[in-house]
């Protein structure tokens, strides 16, 4: 299955997937655990010495791979966003400045309005469920998982360094500008030039071209994936053209070129 195909299949089926993760043992277990005890929560201490509700918020920010950083976890959380020296500034992963505005911990973490209020946890957790969602995804096909990461990241995009800061925008961004990998390399200035010269960023405010730049990047991405292209039904289609069926003979099929050209103009 193509990846275009396979972003609108995962289009169709995400709320029963979602539905399903909520639902599974592990994860349900998860949720309920977070709900009986982050309303209790008021400190940064207090979050990251609760080893399954720390788990449980790291996790629902795409931040599992940093769990074992707790010390670093504890200082960035204390941090004072005003201070340019402080390290909330200083990182450069964006995931961890969304997980700090996202929990809101003031007076250098030892206070939280947000954690027994029931709507902010609610957002939590669908957070949570959202990000196994999306990165289930990816485990079976990458390009379908960059793709639905930037559509949920493209509305808070205002200049190109939104993007350059994030290695899966900035991927994302080269394949549908059709920028080679190498150019990753180019100084951060010229590449920021080279964007804004390219694309609109104000457009990203308008879904339809979210949409548009989503579609563009699943049929491009498998175009330069040779593997990805094999199992594209028209790749298919002029294979079996080429082959040889029983007792040698060669055996013809018809392609609908004008078909196969409609849908690629769609696109």
């Amino acid at each position: 299955m193509s990846s275009f195909l396979a972003l609108k299949l995962a289009d169709r089926t995400e709320q029963v997937q979602k539905d399903q993760i909520r639902s599974a043992l592990q994860h349900s277990r998860a949720i309920e655990t977070f709900q009986e005890r982050i309303g209790d929560i008021e400190t940064v201490d207090q979050l990251v010495d609760d080893p399954e509700v720390y788990a449980f918020v790291m996790r629902a920010f795409d931040l599992e791979d940093q769990i074992f950083g707790k010390a670093l976890i504890k200082k960035m959380l204390k941090s004072d966003v005003e201070d340019r020296e402080s390290l909330i500034r200083r990182l450069t992963d964006p995931r961890f400045r969304v997980m700090y505005d996202a929990l809101g911990f003031e007076e250098n973490g030892t206070r939280n309005p947000n954690t027994p209020v029931k709507d902010w946890q609610d957002q939590i957790v669908e957070r949570y469920v959202d990000t196994q969602f999306v990165n289930g995804l990816a485990e079976q096909n990458e390009t379908v998982g960059a793709a639905l990461e930037f559509r949920r990241k493209a509305a808070d995009i205002e200049t190109p360094f939104d993007i350059l800061k994030d290695s899966e925008l900035s991927s994302f961004m080269r394949t549908v500008l059709g920028l080679p990998a190498e150019s990753a390399q180019v100084d951060i200035d010229r590449q920021a030039a080279f964007i804004e010269r390219r694309f609109d960023l104000d457009k990203l405010k308008d879904p339809a071209e979210v949409e548009r730049l989503v579609a563009r990047y699943a049929i491009v991405s498998d175009a330069l994936n040779s593997t990805a292209s094999l199992n594209n039904v028209v790749v298919q289609m002029m294979s079996s053209a080429v082959s040889v069926g029983y007792g040698g003979s060669f055996t013809p099929i018809t392609i609908d070129i004008a078909s196969i050209s409609l849908m690629r103009s769609t696109y």
